[in-house]
């Protein structure tokens, strides 16, 4: 599994963009509608919502992935 940065939409949405550390960030990634939501390394770390499958295809075919976080608080709520 890579080590992906996170960065979620600051719309109620609940969007998150995951982009492994390795590629660049997607230029639709910008401020001040996205900020840097920390970072997953293993999968203890993986938010409710993030599909590891799923997220190996979007890399693939995209060069991030983009999923739906569930958490119940979220920052800035």
């Amino acid at each position: 599994m890579y080590a992906y940065n996170l960065f979620r939409s600051t719309e109620p949405d609940g969007l998150v963009c995951a982009v492994p550390e390795e590629r660049s960030v997607p230029p639709f990634v910008v401020e001040p509608h996205w900020q840097f939501g920390g970072r997953i390394q293993n999968q203890e770390t993986t938010p409710l919502g993030f599909d590891k499958k799923a997220a190996a295809e979007g890399v693939r075919f995209n060069g991030f992935y983009l999923f739906a976080s569930f958490q119940k608080d979220r920052p800035g709520r």
